[in-house]
């Protein structure tokens, strides 16, 4: 996407490397590895956390992180963003009001994102009272939406170790990126959503990780309805979707998926056939 002044494109860096392996047979040959990098984020020069990343889109990650964490809310008042790789680190410079920076770093909750994720200050206290609104999702749309998401994951393709997340309107997948974190990979897509200027309550959010209490408070700061993912769901991921109004479906691999909540918004309109073996069971 076409980034706005305020923001200096860092070079791009290698996102795998070929290393040397054994097998099991003793047998020698190369394998693609994903990369992992420290990104150590600086605002107004206060340093607030080093966030280990594949690298693939450090300005998006950065503004979706600090957004989602609550730092900072006016695009317009960011005077500068760069990320220096030779330095490990990126700076954002705005003219909001950060003094209570230090405050929110002594509220910091580690969370079960892969990489240990954070949540700063009172972030739920953003949500409060947000219930969000949401039409029919058709299960036959879901089916063309997995069926088109198994062209992406390259990295994952070619060396495994990271997960991948999607911004999605219908069946069309809007932004696709990976990242060892899934926490960084849906930060890297709501900084882009925010750049872009485009609201959130027609998408649908994609995610190869499991559906935390995190993941679900980032997607409801995007105002997205719908949470989709490959994999599973926790207690408090499942509680926090309830409560804000989300569309949880997870375990979503070709023609299966479960509903864990917002039963009501699924439209079941290409039921798969049922088999006899699960007819007799």
């Amino acid at each position: 996407m076409t980034l706005p002044p305020f923001i200096k494109r860092s070079n791009p860096v290698e996102l795998t490397m070929t290393v040397e392996v054994m097998d099991e047979q003793g047998q020698r040959n190369t394998q693609q590895i994903a990369c992992e990098r420290p990104l150590t984020v600086y605002l107004n020069w206060k340093e607030v956390v080093t966030l280990m990343t594949l690298g693939a889109r450090p300005e998006a990650l950065v503004l979706g992180y600090l957004k989602n964490q609550g730092f900072i809310r006016d695009l317009a008042a960011i005077d500068s963003l760069i990320v220096d790789w030779e330095s490990e680190a990126a700076a954002l410079i705005t003219r909001e009001e950060t003094c209570d920076i230090d405050q929110a770093l002594e509220k910091k909750t580690v969370t079960s994102g892969c990489g240990q994720g954070t949540m700063y200050g009172s972030v739920m206290k953003q949500l409060e009272g947000v219930r969000l609104v949401q039409g029919q999702v058709r299960q036959s749309t879901l089916y063309a939406l997995l069926k088109a998401l198994s062209a992406y994951n390259d990295t994952y393709k070619q060396a495994g170790a990271v997960h991948g997340c999607a911004l999605c309107r219908g069946a069309q997948i809007l932004s696709f990126v990976e990242d060892v974190g899934r926490h960084n990979a849906v930060d890297t897509l709501a900084g882009e959503l925010w750049l872009s200027g485009d609201s959130g309550s027609d998408k649908i959010f994609y995610t190869t990780g499991r559906l935390t209490s995190e993941m679900v408070i980032k997607v409801a700061q995007m105002g997205i309805p719908v949470l989709l993912s490959r994999s599973g769901v926790t207690q408090m991921g499942l509680d926090l979707a309830r409560q804000l109004g989300i569309t949880m479906i997870a375990r979503a691999k070709g023609r299966h998926f479960q509903v864990f909540s917002g039963h009501d918004n699924l439209l079941l309109d290409e039921k798969p056939p049922v088999l006899e073996s699960a007819r007799r069971d």
